[in-house]
């Protein structure tokens, strides 16, 4: 019984896949605390873009006066 615990103990082989999912995990968990500052971020980037935009149209005059 003690040499087999002593065999899991040293057994490295899984090491990676566990190292693997803690990193996708701070990843994911980074991501998800993140998204509201990368979402509001966007929303004012678009709103600021869309201003711009709708400021550079000019309406045709309404009595169609010709020159």
């Amino acid at each position: 019984m003690r040499s087999t615990i002593l065999r899991l103990v040293r057994d490295e082989s899984g090491q990676d896949l566990i190292e693997y999912a803690l990193l996708t995990t701070v990843v994911g968990i980074a991501g998800a605390l993140s998204i509201d500052l990368i979402s509001t971020a966007i929303n004012n980037a678009y709103g600021v873009w869309d201003t711009g935009i709708n400021n550079l149209w000019v309406p045709n005059d309404p009595a169609g006066g010709g020159s």
